[in-house]
């Protein structure tokens, strides 16, 4: 799965309807899409890092392990660790507020009834997010490797 594609999905569903208002069920749909996108990122980023990118001399089944090893939940409060987060450049910074500000409103978008969003909002969501995974990107395979380990990996204090 192709993170831009998430993102590419995500404008459609704002944009669906040229004649007028856009549907609640695609504003949430979308912002829910945005924040696949985020994670999907890091999901893949996280396999080709540690296993191996397209091209490499790889194991598919451990690739898909790797893939499949993110946490929703284990993740966010990563992100969410400033102590930890901002040892990483910026651009991981960046891509873990945005990660984690996304999984709450995609919670709120697909489990709140009482949340309202509001298209211009979620328009500048999508293309923050596509800013911060095209930055994430970018950065050099060293980091992001070690993103991956403190994201999938457990702590240790001893």
């Amino acid at each position: 799965m192709k993170p831009l594609n998430f993102i590419a999905t995500a404008r459609d569903l704002v944009h669906a309807n040229s004649k007028g208002r856009t549907r609640e069920t695609n504003i949430r749909r979308a912002v829910s899409t945005t924040y696949y996108a985020l994670f999907h990122c890091l999901a893949t980023s996280n396999a080709n890092m540690l296993v191996g990118g397209p091209g490499a001399n790889r194991s598919q089944p451990a690739w898909r392990q790797a893939y499949r090893a993110l946490q929703h939940g284990t993740a966010r409060q990563r992100c969410e660790h400033q102590g930890i987060i901002i040892k990483f450049p910026d651009e991981i910074q960046d891509f873990a507020e945005r990660f984690a500000d996304m999984q709450k409103k995609r919670h709120e978008a697909d489990y709140d009834p009482d949340t309202t969003f509001f298209k211009s909002d979620v328009i500048q969501d999508i293309t923050d997010a596509e800013d911060v995974i095209r930055c994430f990107n970018s950065v050099p395979a060293r980091d992001r490797r070690a993103f991956a380990v403190y994201v999938l990996l457990p702590l240790r204090t001893d």
